[in-house]
């Protein structure tokens, strides 16, 4: 009779010694097809992921069309000028980034975070050296609960063990429950998240004169990093500087994004 045990036995070492990538290949971040590296993307994908780079708005980060001189600001910026010092975004949030984006938030997909927080080291390269802390965008903690992650805090963790910089997850709270920012228009956004974030006094002494880099994965109309921002500057940040995975042009903006 043959022993059964045994070749299980055996079957599960040789498992063990198989290669993780063997067992699960890596896919395109963007459209499944295998690729060599996690996180990566496919040849057919990378093309159409568009890096967002100068020259740009030194305020808003948008880029320009051409170089307009230094600390020439966008019409955005000069028009409705943001509570924040700065915002760089990695990419333009359309077609691979905008599917990175849903599978990390939606689908459980973190392990694109690592990926996605090398491009917003690379983007907010001038940010760093003035932090003292990064702090991720918050969700409330019923739809933390319910999501059992928060994917700002997942970027925030990755961008901060790249660069050194302190990562203070509990900085500031979301202390009301709001509406899904989906599918609402720009002042709806901002009358949704109004009041909706809070420095806890615990966190008041860590933020007292210190420089915030504040994380999300993407910016839309800047309704809630702008009132993430405020709630920092009431609670005792100097100043506050936003980074982002991918950006919603001007021009852009769809109220279902």
């Amino acid at each position: 009779m043959a022993d059964w045990g045994a070749e299980i036995k055996e079957f599960a070492a040789a498992a063990l010694k198989t290669p993780a990538r063997v067992l699960f290949p890596p896919v395109c971040a963007g459209c499944g097809r295998q690729v060599s590296q996690p996180g990566s993307l496919c040849g057919v994908c990378w093309p159409k992921l568009r890096l967002l780079d100068r020259p740009w708005c030194p305020v808003m980060g948008t880029p320009f069309t051409h170089d307009m001189g230094e600390n020439f600001l966008s019409a955005e910026a000069i028009a409705n000028p943001p509570p924040f010092a700065r915002a760089r975004a990695a990419v333009a949030y359309t077609g691979v980034a905008r599917q990175m984006v849903q599978r990390l938030k939606y689908n459980d997909r973190t392990d694109l975070a690592p990926w996605m927080a090398e491009w917003m080291v690379r983007a907010g390269f001038e940010l760093f050296p003035d932090a003292d802390l990064i702090v991720p965008v918050p969700l409330h903690r019923w739809r933390f609960f319910r999501r059992r992650f928060n994917q700002s805090a997942e970027l925030a963790r990755t961008v901060s063990r790249m660069t050194g910089v302190p990562f203070d997850p509990l900085a500031v709270l979301r202390v009301k429950v709001t509406q899904q920012q989906v599918g609402l228009g720009h002042k709806e956004r901002e009358d949704n998240v109004r009041a909706a974030f809070a420095v806890p006094a615990a966190a008041r002494a860590r933020l007292r004169d210190r420089r915030v880099l504040l994380i999300d994965d993407v910016y839309t109309t800047g309704a809630t990093v702008s009132a993430v921002t405020r709630a920092l500057r009431k609670g005792g940040a100097s100043a506050v500087d936003v980074l982002t995975f991918a950006r919603v042009l001007p021009g852009d903006f769809l109220p279902e994004e």
